[in-house]
């Protein structure tokens, strides 16, 4: 059996084929409820015969510092990925964490492709893509590597395919929709029944999770449909590791109003306007089911401040669940800290950061706000269809999923 060692960790090379999916935005409860209702028969099973767990998300709790882990087996200090939105400090611009450039680390997409694997990437949103498959040589029945955002768009130097949504047999699905992961799901199917690649790794999008809570039946529904395609892939002999990039948590009052401390609008009072500067790293292009408010923010402020102040300031401002230094959040959290500001502020479970209320447009908030970046969203789930080999006690990571994958099956489980 051939081994690899990526990112000063050792995996053993699948001799099966391997799916590891990420499931954005799916705290644990999802699921248990999907099973308790019959809705979910592949997961009743990996819960009874395979392997269920919580671990733990990397913080800040939003999808791109999450997925990079998952996909390079490492945190944020290696991958140097922190959030889905930074101050560029070569620049002095806030610019989308999407681009390669801003990458530390290889995935272990690029080492499995070195030694003759053959991988498909699939994410619902595009913003993921270019980051998933770089250095990615794409070639048709080798690397493909696309989204169901994009997936009228793909060319086989790009993508290592052409003709998607004929190929899958769905059209390209609106941005704001189930049917943007379900996408995801049903090319992973179709990709084992062609492609049968090696490897295979699925990111969704959580625009359900930000609206509906466990349990509901708009949740059920997703969760059914996820569990079907699931079981296919199953059938197929794959071993599949189910994770997510973040948990939820409802972040409003008992009106239905979002909780939100506006901390740039604070800062403003308590400064003078724009001398501070707040990020939120949660800001994406696609804002209309969180308004860019998420429990997690990142404070720059000029060198003559007296920050251990202002971080009390903050710090007494009701919903405020901790404020650390720049070394200290990177310590805690495994952040990069050249990637930070001077200060990190993190929300209580129900509550979120924004920088002030002009600048948030909440007219797309349809249901009360639920939203994700804290540690309140760290529990995610850790299921696979095997019996994995786990320590007792221990507390596992989102980004040991291909661990699990490559080096801890046990058993199969029966049908």
């Amino acid at each position: 059996m051939g081994k690899m060692d990526v990112n000063g960790r050792a995996y053993a090379l699948p001799q099966n084929p391997v799916v590891v999916v990420c499931v954005d935005g799916s705290e644990p409860g999802y699921i248990e409820a999907a099973i308790a209702k019959g809705r979910a028969p592949f997961f009743k099973r990996c819960f009874e015969n395979g392997t269920s767990l919580i671990g733990h998300c990397v913080v800040p709790s939003f999808t791109n510092p999450n997925n990079l882990s998952i996909v390079t087996g490492a945190p944020p200090s290696v991958h140097g990925i922190s959030g889905n939105y930074f101050l560029d400090p070569e620049t002095g611009k806030e610019v989308m964490m999407n681009d390669p450039k801003f990458l530390r680390a290889p995935t272990l997409f690029q080492k499995l492709q070195e030694l003759g694997k053959t991988l498909a990437i699939v994410t619902a949103k595009d913003k993921l893509r270019a980051l998933l498959g770089h250095g990615v040589k794409m070639a048709p029945g080798k690397a493909v590597c696309f989204s169901s955002e994009k997936s009228d768009k793909t060319t086989l130097a790009d993508n290592g395919i052409e003709g998607v949504n004929a190929f899958v047999g769905m059209g390209v699905p609106d941005v704001y929709s189930a049917g943007l992961s379900e996408f995801v799901f049903a090319a992973g199917v179709k990709l084992m029944e062609t492609m049968r690649p090696d490897v295979m790794y699925l990111s969704t999008t959580d625009y359900i999770q930000h609206k509906h809570a466990p349990g509901t039946p708009v949740a059920d529904d997703f969760y059914a449909m996820m569990d079907s395609y699931l079981a296919r892939l199953d059938a197929m002999g794959a071993t599949i590791v189910v994770t997510a990039d973040h948990g939820m948590n409802a972040k409003h009052g008992a009106d239905g109003k979002p909780a939100v401390v506006y901390l740039q609008g604070a800062l403003d009072d308590l400064l003078g306007k724009d001398v501070a500067r707040v990020i939120l790293p949660i800001t994406d292009p696609y804002v209309v089911h969180h308004g860019a408010l998420g429990s997690y923010g990142v404070v720059y402020l000029p060198a003559s401040a007296d920050k251990a102040a202002i971080a009390k300031h903050i710090a007494a401002i009701k919903g405020i669940e901790m404020v650390l230094t720049k070394d200290e959040a990177a310590a805690k959290f495994q952040l990069p800290p050249d990637r930070l500001g001077e200060l990190v502020v993190v929300s209580t479970k129900n509550v979120t950061v924004g920088t002030s209320v002009e600048r948030h447009d909440l007219s797309g908030l349809k249901e009360p706000l639920r939203s994700h970046g804290g540690v309140s969203e760290q529990n995610v789930p850790l299921i696979s269809n095997r019996k994995l080999t786990v320590e007792a006690g221990r507390t596992y990571r989102n980004f040991d999923a291909f661990d699990f994958a490559f080096n801890r099956v046990a058993e199969k489980v029966p049908a």
